[in-house]
């Protein structure tokens, strides 16, 4: 057992340690992308070379990130055979078919045009150019969206049924799956966080340069497509999230609860504009759930069902069986969790059953077990639980997550505001240098924003890998925590020296751009 919770543990830490490396390459390569396009049209349009070494100069960064983000992606997929070999049986046929698609599709898609863009500025017209470009920015949405159309399908399994005789989970509708509200939610707010996430990193690399009073022009015509570009996500950011928050509400009440620190939950409830969590806070036990809080009236009840008087269930409302009811926004009875782990160990001995008829050729009691299974399917994942509150996520990661995400998403707003500001009236505010070390610090402040959403959306829903249907410690490989535990610190060693030399890289040329007029550069 210890050696199961072990590998279950590595697992679960070497899949996060490769999740949040590459994901800080992939909304920067997101981006970018757009905004390389963008300039490179206004380039087209208007023909001053000048714009050419704009665009040329950021699409060198682009490219740097790309490489890298390429190298952990293909890594984060290889662990899905290594270390979760039982989920990837389990739901491979689902799971498999938008990960294919991104491979074929997307990424041939990217690599094709990705090419045009970069080597055939003197080799083709400028039109088919800058469609190469678009072409571009749009397979690294492509690939975004097949990605994460497989992540939200884990977290809110649709279009399809489970096959005993397989004892695996087969589509039955593809557009289900890949057009599912969850889905389609997650992909325009990845997207969009992406633009809002390039956009603070253009202008943070555009006020350095303004600092050392090197390439003024181009940083500030930088800085003006970014700033455009980073309102625009984090106005579509904050829409999509809203959207997204009504869908976890549906779909994973227990990660809204968590985000929350909410145990307790009622009609009209309030929403924690700040607090500071108790963490010897238990489900069932008499202690206040927060030291100290700011709320805000009905906030959680308008934000999870638009509606100020719904009913929004806490950690122990959940535990108990009392959730929205998704019609009137009133509470509704549902199986306590309890009653969700005997109904789950019912569908598993049921499938064992199965599996015996099977073997003894018995039809008549084949066809009994697999109606079990099926009217009891919803909740099988349960039956691998010990106890309800192993259904209970970390919440003190996830509350504070969500916060960081929120107010550090709030600072980027300001920030793009006070930037169009400057840019329409007060144009010599970008030549202040607190607004300019704002500006600067604004790059790891986007991180910091896009690294926690990430965290709320995978952490928030544990233990579970496909909700209510498979937790972690049913999903891992038959390997040794020993073996895991290595390749973790392994993993770590790669990914830090591959971020080490990415930022160097950056570093070393955004440098070389103080000494030499990027305006003018390869021309």
């Amino acid at each position: 057992m210890n050696d199961l919770l072990g590998v279950v543990d590595w697992s679960r830490a070497q899949f996060a340690l490769t999740a949040m490396y590459h994901w800080l390459f992939v909304p920067l390569t997101i981006g970018l992308s757009l905004i390389v396009a963008i300039m490179e049209t206004i380039y087209v349009r208007t023909g001053q070379e000048r714009w050419k070494g704009i665009t040329k100069y950021w699409m060198t960064l682009f490219g740097i990130n790309f490489a890298c983000g390429v190298a952990t992606g293909i890594i984060l997929e290889f662990e899905f055979g290594t270390n979760w070999s039982n989920y990837s049986w389990f739901v491979g046929d689902i799971f498999g078919a938008p990960l294919a698609i991104e491979g074929i599709l997307a990424f041939f898609m990217e690599a094709t045009f990705i090419a045009v863009m970069f080597f055939g500025w003197k080799k083709v017209s400028k039109r088919f150019h800058l469609a190469s470009t678009w072409l571009t920015a749009l397979g690294v949405s492509l690939s975004a969206l097949w990605i994460l159309v497989a992540n939200a399908w884990m977290q809110r399994p649709v279009g399809m049924e489970f096959d005993p005789d397989q004892m695996r989970n087969v589509m039955t509708d593809f557009w289900a799956v890949a057009l599912s509200p969850m889905a389609i939610n997650k992909f325009f707010h990845a997207v969009t966080s992406g633009w809002v996430l390039a956009a603070a990193f253009v202008v943070g690399v555009s006020a350095w340069m303004l600092l050392k009073k090197s390439n003024v022009q181009a940083a500030k015509d930088s800085i003006k497509v970014a700033t455009w570009v980073g309102l625009a996500g984090i106005v579509l950011v904050m829409w999509t999230g809203d959207g997204s928050a009504v869908e976890v509400s549906r779909s994973q009440p227990m990660k809204l609860a968590a985000m929350e620190g909410l145990y307790d939950g009622k009609e009209g409830q309030e929403l924690v504009g700040f607090g500071i969590l108790n963490n010897d806070k238990k489900p069932g036990d008499d202690l206040d759930p927060m030291h100290f809080s700011i709320d805000l009236p009905y906030g959680l009840s308008i934000l999870a069902n638009h509606d100020a008087e719904s009913y929004v269930p806490g950690i122990n409302d959940l535990i108990a069986g009392r959730e929205t009811n998704p019609e009137t926004g009133k509470m509704m009875q549902t199986p306590s969790y309890e009653e969700r782990i005997l109904i789950g160990q019912e569908a598993q001995q049921a499938l064992r059953d199965y599996g015996v008829a099977k073997q003894q050729g018995d039809t008549a009691a084949m066809a009994s077990a697999a109606k079990t299974v099926k009217d009891n399917f919803e909740y099988f994942g349960y039956g691998y639980l010990d106890s309800p509150e192993q259904a209970v996520p970390n919440v003190p990661l996830t509350f504070y997550a969500f916060r960081i995400m929120v107010m550090a998403g709030g600072l980027l707003l300001l920030l793009f505001l006070v930037l169009i500001a400057a840019n329409l009236k007060t144009k010599k505010l970008l030549d202040n240098k607190l607004m300019l070390w704002a500006c600067i610090l604004s790059i790891p402040l986007v991180w910091v924003c896009s690294q926690s959403g990430w965290i709320v959306a995978e952490a928030g829903r544990q233990p579970w890998v496909i909700q209510n249907l498979m937790p972690c410690n049913a999903a891992i490989s038959d390997i040794s925590a020993g073996s895991v535990q290595a390749t973790f610190w392994v993993f770590a060693a790669i990914f830090t020296g591959l971020l080490i030399a990415e930022i160097s890289i950056m570093l070393r040329f955004i440098s070389a751009s103080a000494k030499r007029n990027i305006e003018q550069s390869n021309k």
